[in-house]
């Protein structure tokens, strides 16, 4: 006997939008779960009956295929996926998308499928509460994200150029870019082998630098986030020469290259870092503060005025100092991760430290917010409104998981192990204020930190679901 079990959000825009949305290429990438090893190998570039989605299902070194096929696809309506191949016995799921009015629709999302008989019965149990945490997910994301790009419905779409789109923050912004209607084009240093990529060999100290600033023409923004890992090693003398000129020069190499254009965009994005502001127990920063002391305060400064050019140029230029950007695949919390799973987490130093946090949706979202305004300009903090202190965030990551933190980590053996990137990094104090994305009216999706976590690690508190 096979399972059913149906879903069920209400979606802030009209149900041909919501259908127009589920079209998009990068749609089914931005509804996989973070906390799901998953890969999209095939996927349709328009919902078409007997067209064909290719999945990997990664279980460390191994992979399962997991084919599908798309059918009973009714225009702005509904469509179907019915496995062909894959961990399940059958499987069909129906997406309907029903009219409420001209701004929200109700989004059904219909599940029937069967084990294979040599699975137990807890198997069974499994699977309906991983689709439940799978569903938690996938309307959040569907709300937040349709909601920002429902809000600009009839403008033009843009063609943006993103360096660093391999990174956590760029590949998430491209995708969500793309699933808006928006054109990407990816400026890689890899050899570029697809149309929307653009290779790039950024300047160092021997090199200029190299691009075919041909196709830069046409571009209406730049979003630039490329730079060098500031924790990928230890911080040597030339590993910190390679953090700040990967971001110094880089920027001003590009800088160059759209000043020169025929028609240069007319919105150049520029990520910094809330390192800018430097360290302090007490004091609270905004956009107006002065920059602070030390080797990532010097890099920020020197970071931003590599924009200066572009201003000159009449571009309008967003310095997005971005904070501690929260997502388990990499960062800052993907390295606590493993150790609090275990129960072997606690505060960093003395814990007294502020974390100016933010969810990965809503760095993606502020930026796409910088890209829609005209009127904003100059630095934006890229903060959640909510910072917290270092024990604060422990003491939520382990209710979050649902382990003890009870094994802090010494000051001075983080000093050890890390050199001078544990004073930077982990022990330094910043408490930022968001006070330009306030006032242009951004409306964060995570603003509390547990409530950001148990999204992104699959913990939500509640879940409708009918079985």
């Amino acid at each position: 006997m096979g399972e059913a079990i149906e879903f069920s959000q209400v979606i802030p825009c009209d149900s041909q939008y919501l259908y127009d949305w589920h079209n998009m290429p990068k749609a089914l990438s931005r509804l996989i779960p973070p906390w799901e090893k998953v890969r999209v190998k095939k996927h349709p570039s328009t919902l078409i009956n007997e067209s064909e989605v290719n999945i990997d299902l990664l279980m460390g070194p191994l992979s399962l295929n997991w084919d599908l096929k798309i059918h009973d696809v009714v225009e702005g309506k509904q469509f179907c996926d019915s496995q062909v191949k894959g961990p399940f016995k059958e499987w069909t799921h129906r997406h309907e998308m029903r009219e409420m009015n001209d701004s929200n629709s109700l989004l059904v999302e219909n599940v029937n499928f069967k084990m294979p008989v040599f699975h137990s019965l807890g198997s069974k149990y499994f699977a309906i509460d991983k689709l439940k945490k799978l569903f938690q997910y996938r309307f959040q994301v569907i709300s937040n994200d349709i909601k920002r790009h429902f809000k600009y419905k009839g403008r033009k779409a843009m063609k943006i150029l993103v360096s660093g789109a391999t990174g956590l923050v760029g590949k998430a912004l491209t995708e969500f870019l793309e699933s808006g209607g928006h054109e990407v084009l990816k400026l890689s240093r890899s050899e570029a082998h697809k149309d929307d990529q653009l290779n790039w060999t950024p300047p160092d100290n021997d090199f200029a630098g190299s691009v075919d600033q041909e196709k830069l023409e046409g571009l209406d923004a730049v979003v630039h986030l490329a730079g060098e890992n500031i924790a990928s090693k230890r911080w040597s003398v030339e590993q910190k020469e390679k953090i700040k000129n990967s971001r110094v020069l880089g920027t001003q190499f590009l800088v160059d290259q759209l000043c020169n254009l025929k028609n240069p965009p007319k919105t150049f994005i520029c990520a910094s870092a809330i390192g800018y502001y430097g360290h302090s127990l007490d004091e609270l920063y905004d956009e107006n503060s002065e920059s602070g002391e030390g080797f990532l305060a010097e890099t920020c400064k020197l970071w931003e005025d590599a924009t200066a050019k572009a201003k000159d140029k009449g571009i309008r230029v967003v310095n997005t100092r971005i904070g501690v950007v929260l997502d388990p695949r990499e960062g800052a919390l993907a390295k606590m991760l493993p150790i609090f799973q275990i129960g072997g987490g606690g505060n960093l130093g003395k814990g007294s430290q502020w974390m100016s946090w933010v969810a990965l949706d809503d760095v993606v979202g502020a930026i796409h917010h910088c890209i829609m305004n005209e009127n904003i300009s100059g630095a934006v903090n890229l903060v959640a409104p909510e910072p917290v202190q270092n024990q604060e965030f422990t003491k939520i990551l382990a209710k979050v998981l649902f382990r003890p933190a009870l094994f802090p980590a010494p000051a001075f053996a983080l000093r050890i192990a890390l050199g001078e990137m544990a004073d930077a990094l982990l022990l330094s104090s910043t408490k930022v204020d968001a006070k330009a994305l306030r006032d242009s009216g951004y409306e964060f999706s995570y603003p509390n930190l547990e409530s950001a976590l148990r999204h992104m690690l699959g913990k939500a508190e509640k879940v409708t679901a009918s079985v």
